[in-house]
């Protein structure tokens, strides 16, 4: 498929196929290779969110966060493994949320059979580097440390032992949410999701996919997907909600380099807190919201129509690459909000014009 043909279109359908999500992408057209044994699914599920606490301001609390950095085989992509380093066996890692003027207790343990020592840093702590200056943590070792949460925001963690975006492009970040001292308003559906690019290339016929250091320093990845995988929240779990509730999606980028476009195709955002901000008033009305490496938001809107909307970043290029999610709505169809007037909603992929 050439360019004109990929601009062309921006259907779910086309989407899918150009990314290698129903069909062999570009980077695995090799013959029959098969997905090594003894594999950990690494994709955290979207809906994995710590649950909300009632609106209404509260004394102080003392968070316990317990991470455990691992060394995994997982799949990639159909018939492509690759050893992710992780915090609790999930990309992201778990998100961590809290108020401000809350305490976060956290302890770091580095699994024995780890190869490499890890670390973490949370951009939500002041002083000792984000706490990467004092959890470098060897393979058995055990360290801890506490932070005052100061300031509310969305804020990006991640391994801060070097080289930084080596640990990073390998699956080590996550987020902490700082909600403002009253909370938060509720919603229907609250989703987690992250970016990140994978370095990494495998020789024809040799189904585990090897480091690209060379990618790497010069940013050029071979793979770039949200919670760790291609096909992860396309294929294995895609996000869902119905017609009339209001969804709320934590974004953030691990990185480690490159700046994302966020935008859900067929939505548009009702409330951004752009940058992460929380006690920033949220802009309205936004149908793209720039995201950097180590950078976070949050997006609210109303689903009022159903079928499938595709999370993307809008360097719509990177699909090709695995960069698509999915936001499968039900319900009852409204004609005031759109119509098809010719019936091409009904065709399937192969059927499209271009």
């Amino acid at each position: 498929m050439n360019s004109r043909m990929f601009l062309a279109s921006v259907s779910v359908a086309a989407l899918l196929t150009l990314s290698g999500v129903g069909a062999v992408s570009a980077t695995t057209l090799y013959a029959d290779p098969k997905v090594k044994g003894n594999t950990v699914d690494i994709v955290l599920d979207p809906t994995a969110v710590p649950a909300a606490e009632k609106p209404g301001k509260r004394a102080p609390k003392t968070h316990q966060v317990t991470l455990t950095t691992t060394e995994v085989d997982s799949k990639l992509d159909d018939g492509t493994t690759y050893t992710y380093w992780t915090f609790n066996n999930t990309i992201p890692g778990p998100m961590v949320r809290v108020r401000v003027g809350d305490t976060v207790d956290v302890s770091i343990t580095n699994a024995k059979e780890a190869t490499m020592n890890h670390s973490i840093d949370f951009h939500a702590a002041t002083g000792f580097l984000g706490g990467g200056q004092i959890t470098q943590v060897e393979p058995g070792q055990t360290k801890a440390f506490s932070f005052k949460a100061l300031t509310p925001g969305v804020y990006v963690y991640h391994c801060a032992t070097p080289m930084v975006a080596h640990h990073i492009s390998k699956g080590m970040y996550g987020l902490i949410v700082v909600e403002p001292e009253a909370g938060l308003p509720t919603v229907d559906r609250e989703f987690y999701v992250m970016q990140q690019e994978i370095y990494a290339t495998k020789a024809k016929n040799i189904p585990t996919a090897e480091d690209d250091y060379d990618g790497l320093v010069n940013e050029r990845p071979n793979y770039l997907v949200f919670n760790g995988a291609v096909g992860a929240l396309s294929k294995d779990k895609p996000l869902k909600a119905k017609v009339g509730e209001t969804v709320r999606i934590w974004f953030g980028v691990g990185g480690p380099n490159l700046t994302s476009s966020f935008h859900v195709i067929g939505e548009i955002f009702d409330r951004v807190h752009t940058l992460g901000g929380l006690e920033s008033e949220p802009l309205k009305g936004i149908q793209t919201v720039t995201v950097p490496p180590g950078g976070a938001t949050m997006v609210e809107f109303k689903v009022d129509y159903p079928g499938q909307y595709a999370l993307v970043d809008h360097a719509l290029s990177r699909a090709t690459k695995g960069l698509i999610g999915i936001l499968e709505v039900e319900g009852k169809a409204d004609d005031s909000i759109i119509l098809d007037k010719t019936g091409d909603s009904r065709k399937k992929m192969g059927e499209m014009a271009h």
